[in-house]
């Protein structure tokens, strides 16, 4: 059975990196805990490296938080279905918002739970997933502004989440500008600034976020210590937080081009034919691991010498005859993973996850 580890050492040195960098420069940040998918076991490993604030997109893993530990400040990071409003204003401390009439119902439960919820007004600044439009922000601040039990604590943006648009510094300051002209306009004070996610932490590193954005979410960051503008590893962090094994089930020397007609596999792809390869054969290792778990994208062999083949609903193929480590049924292959791999292994029941 494949599993997952996650390494309690390398988690605590990439969360004091950051901890120490953004006290460094004056910020607040909370950890984004939706790639754990409410595992409870990795949940409490998170809250007990010291964090007093969690964001999540999914109500049933703050409850899971809440569950551990009741003082941890709950962050709902997507606008509340309607729904879910109870549940929202029960387990969510705070919630990210954009529509009025939303609002309004978090209003009326607040009122009945006999609760204060505070809610975070997003902000589009055009990368077009959730967010009002600046012109209206005046407008929708004044309709909510003196709503029972809503207080508001922040406004806040999402960048390069669906179209990849990248963050600037133009944008940032954007983004207080709005925060000032509510302050000017309405004689009140807005706390957070939260513009601030794993893409943003090379413009900190570089002096680039003004002073103005004083808040940060971070999930992808602290978990492979990625650079998302450079694509690489910020240096000082660990990338290899959580890693993945997959157990050979099968090896043998088998031809490099399938014999027959070819059509569509059940994953709609066409075999690609190289001429160069006919007559050729290929050291092969079937892995107990397949699509059904995870995308062979988001792979990344910890042997540089293992070229990923392809992969079924149940199994993965790799070519191990470059390797130079003489593998054998039963051993175990393992892989650095991109985010949204270990997103879909972690919310796979089949896949055993382990604290190292």
């Amino acid at each position: 059975m494949a599993y997952l580890e996650l390494y309690r050492d390398k988690l605590r040195h990439n969360y004091q990196f950051l901890n120490t960098l953004f006290k460094r420069h004056g910020k607040e940040w909370a950890v984004v805990t939706k790639l754990l998918c409410g595992n409870e076991k990795y949940l409490k490993e998170i809250i007990g490296l010291g964090t007093k604030e969690i964001c999540d997109s999914r109500i049933s893993n703050l409850k899971t938080v809440k569950k551990i530990d009741p003082t941890v400040q709950t962050v709902y990071i997507k606008p509340p279905a309607k729904r879910s409003i109870s549940k929202i204003v029960k387990y969510a401390d705070v919630s990210f918002n954009t529509e009025f009439a939303t609002i309004k119902m978090l209003s009326d439960e607040a009122v009945k739970q006999k609760k204060t919820h505070k809610i975070i007004i997003m902000i589009e600044l055009g990368d077009l997933r959730e967010g009002i439009m600046g012109d209206h922000l005046m407008d929708f601040y004044h309709s909510i502004f003196k709503l029972p039990n809503i207080s508001i604590s922040g406004i806040g943006t999402n960048l390069n989440c669906l179209n990849g648009v990248l963050p600037s510094q133009d944008k940032l300051i954007q983004l207080g500008l709005y925060e000032q002209l509510i302050e000017a306009k309405f004689s009140t004070k807005i706390p957070w600034v939260t513009g601030g996610t794993s893409v943003i932490i090379p413009m900190l590193l570089k002096h680039q976020v003004p002073d103005i954005v004083n808040h940060f979410r971070v999930g992808e960051t602290l978990f492979f210590g990625a650079d998302l503008l450079s694509e690489g590893t910020i240096d000082g962090m660990q990338s290899d937080v959580i890693k993945l094994f997959a157990e050979i089930i099968e090896i043998t020397e088998k031809p490099k081009v399938p014999i027959g007609s070819l059509a569509e596999n059940p994953s709609g792809e066409v075999f690609e034919v190289d001429e160069n390869d006919f007559g050729k054969n290929m050291h092969r290792a079937i892995l107990d691991i397949g699509l059904l778990d995870i995308s062979t994208d988001f792979l990344i062999p910890d042997d540089d010498r293992i070229i990923i083949v392809g992969a079924s609903s149940d199994m993965l193929v790799v070519d191990i005859g470059d390797s130079v480590r003489n593998y054998k049924v039963g051993d175990l292959v393992s892989f650095k993973l991109k985010y949204m791999g270990a997103l879909g292994l972690l919310n796979s029941d089949y896949i055993e996850k382990r604290i190292i």
